[in-house]
């Protein structure tokens, strides 16, 4: 859908109900009130066990109702879109502010424009259910082929599409559709009484498009061969040695350990290791962060953040120097700056927060090869998993799910059982290469902060870090 009227329409709303709501929002005063309506289908279908084990419509239908005053937020949601429903937690949401009612303003007769990072070849919505069991019937055989080793075998698919709509008080009102696919595949093997998994996932804000050709075969054949080779592999080393980060998969690490402590709201709230250190070198002079909502098609686009903002190409620390934070509408306010589209939601029902959208490492000069050719004794983690990480202080802990020992400039045995250890702006510091292949992970991250999980994307070149602790059984 490509105007606001469509968006109106499929959400049975018009501007009038908006402007009402709007206003009984300000009622007890307030600097600021918003409407965010939203209504989306997604549907689900898991294999498992060479069958189609559940198949489910999801379906999601509401308004979250914000109000702002000074640094206090209040927030109601309604499940449903009329009028009475938005008018009693627009209510409840008042109830933050005290003073004089204030009316908002009338709504911008243009709905001002945004881009279009996301417009899918082949809509998910208009694939037959048959075409759609047979990408996972096809990826449970291409597994099972893979080796005798293979037991079980497990893939799922998921799509959907989200309308949404954001009214504020401030005059401005805009809308999106935002569309998501996503396939994963899990693989488990056994031998000699050992049991190995491995698991991976391709998608983003793209249609069937994603899926064409072999994809899904080679996904799951990649996952099966890792599967399989885990079962041999040696365990992990342990202790502090020169660690090579793989392009893609690793920007988890730059998520995680970098990343959150750049979101404003932990830095106006100075909790943040980061906390006024803006203009301060925080990294290896190699280092350049972005944090990018306008990569086509990537899981964590979008064309316009969930207050209604511009979203961008926000550049984070440049050569080192910290150079800002990604904010929402409140923690923009509080600290004088200019907004960076960066509030996000789950969903209605939960307000906004500063958040990442597709945060990435610039790339460098360095050939990966010379990067693991400058390595005599390390360990290569070619990608990365889950982690945890404390803001307030950077440390983290990171699982390896492909990881290597390197050995005399060359990438040695498969090991398994790693884990990385240490602290994001120490090992910033010590990052002593830069690869010059940049690769946007197409893994299908999703990231969880305030008991809200939204979708996002990462990217790293080849990193050469000086030092990290590796975790592991093997001395």
């Amino acid at each position: 859908m490509n105007s606001l009227s469509e968006h109106l329409s499929v959400l049975e709303l018009d501007e009038t109900v908006l402007r009402r709501v709007l206003a009984r929002a300000l009622g007890r005063g307030g600097d600021y009130a918003d409407i965010f309506a939203e209504s989306g289908e997604g549907r689900s279908l898991r294999w498992e066990e060479s069958c189609v084990k559940n198949a489910a419509l999801i379906l999601t239908r509401g308004a979250g109702i914000r109000v702002l005053q000074g640094e206090k937020t209040g927030f109601a949601y309604a499940d449903e879109l009329t009028e009475e429903a938005l008018m009693r937690a627009a209510d409840t949401a008042a109830h933050i502010a005290s003073g004089g009612g204030v009316d908002p303003a009338e709504f911008a007769k243009a709905v001002n424009g945004r881009g279009d990072y996301y417009q899918p070849v082949r809509p998910m919505e208009g694939v037959e259910l048959a075409d759609k069991i047979a990408l996972l019937e096809r990826a449970d055989a291409a597994a099972r082929a893979v080796d005798p080793a293979v037991e079980k075998v497990n893939a799922s698919l998921y799509h959907e599409y989200r309308n949404i709509i954001i009214a504020g008080s401030d005059g401005l009102i805009t809308f999106d559709t935002q569309p998501m696919v996503r396939f994963n595949v899990g693989v488990v093997t056994g031998k000699d009484g050992k049991r190995e998994m491995a698991g991976e996932g391709l998608g983003g804000r793209r249609g069937m498009e994603t899926l064409e050709g072999d994809r899904p075969e080679a996904l799951a054949r990649k996952v099966a061969d890792m599967a399989v080779r885990k079962l041999d592999a040696e365990d992990a080393p342990a202790g502090a040695m020169p660690v090579v980060l793989g392009a893609g998969t690793s920007g988890v690490l730059l998520h995680e350990a970098v990343g959150h402590g750049l979101e404003a709201d932990f830095n106006r709230k100075k909790t943040s290791t980061f906390s006024g250190r803006v203009g301060e070198q925080v990294a290896s002079p190699l280092c350049s962060i972005v944090d990018d909502a306008t990569i086509p098609g990537d899981r964590g686009a979008i064309n316009v953040d969930d207050e209604g903002s511009s979203t961008g190409r926000n550049v984070l620390v440049e050569n080192g120097v910290l150079r800002g934070y990604m904010h929402d509408r409140l923690s923009a306010r509080i600290m004088g700056v200019e907004r960076t589209g960066n509030g996000r939601r789950e969903s209605y029902r939960s307000p906004p927060l500063p958040r990442m959208t597709v945060t990435y490492m610039m790339p460098g000069k360095s050939e990966p090869g010379e990067i693991i050719e400058s390595v005599k004794d390390g360990f290569y983690a070619k990608s990365l998993g889950g982690g945890q990480v404390d803001i307030a202080r950077g440390d983290f802990v990171f699982a390896v799910t492909e990881g290597y020992r390197i050995r005399d400039g060359k990438i040695a045995e498969l090991v398994k059982g790693a884990t990385l250890i240490g602290n994001g702006p120490e090992i910033m510091g010590k990052v002593e290469m830069v690869g010059n292949n940049l690769e946007l992970s197409e893994g299908m991250w999703t990231c969880g902060k305030g008991g809200q999980s939204v979708p996002v994307g990462q990217g790293m070149p080849s990193v050469k870090v000086g030092e990290i602790t590796v975790g592991g059984t093997k001395t």
